[in-house]
């Protein structure tokens, strides 16, 4: 189970194990369009969110155990984000490599700075105590979005900080940390003019 490319800066991947099936396909230069079905209706919606925000072109098809508990579905699915991700990168030349975004939803504000380093590093704060029980939209447990974010960096290669600066409502808190995300992301894939075929980093690779 491997991520291939199917396109300049466009890759896909099918991940099967005996607790889910997923597929992710992913197209860095797009428009923002999502085709997303994880049996998961909050998280679906976040990850449109993560589409949306990002102009990645993303499409994810995945089922799995869920009449146990979402968790594996959840966590497979973004693995699977992080490893096409990182695939559809390719070698990183040109890239502007780091991105920045903070984001507000109504009373909750997140801020978000990852850098495509190629080094898997998560720091995620700043969560109210009590956020991780709460069990938003009948399926997706507070914890799961710390988890969701460590799984997809990890895989991805990148060094993600996320912090939420205020907020009350639960899904406000999450969402505005996977808009936030987003719009790192896009600020961090887009080509820099001046890089030219560069890759960014001292060392030649990333």
């Amino acid at each position: 189970m491997s991520a291939k490319l199917i396109g300049t800066r466009e890759a896909t991947m099918e991940r099967i194990t005996s607790e889910s099936t997923v597929n992710v396909t992913i197209k860095l230069d797009g428009t923002g369009k999502a085709d997303i079905s994880t049996t998961v209706p909050f998280y679906d919606h976040m990850l449109t969110s993560l589409a949306r925000h990002s102009l990645m072109d993303i499409t994810i098809k995945a089922h799995g155990d869920t009449d146990i508990d979402v968790h594996h579905t959840v966590e497979d699915t973004a693995i699977t984000l992080g490893e096409v991700f990182k695939t559809a990168l390719g070698d990183k030349r040109g890239i502007t490599r780091f991105g920045q975004a903070t984001i507000p939803l109504d009373e909750a504000l997140a801020r978000c700075i990852v850098d495509l380093s190629g080094r898997p590093y998560v720091v995620h704060e700043g969560e109210p105590e009590g956020q991780q029980y709460h069990l938003i939209g009948g399926h997706f447990t507070g914890s799961m979005t710390r988890h969701v974010f460590e799984s997809f960096a990890y895989h991805a290669g990148i060094c993600l900080h996320i912090d939420v600066l205020r907020g009350r409502d639960p899904h406000h808190i999450v969402e505005c940390q996977f808009k936030a995300l987003a719009r790192a992301l896009r600020q961090a894939i887009e080509p820099d003019d001046r890089m030219g075929d560069i890759i960014p980093s001292t060392k030649g690779a990333l």
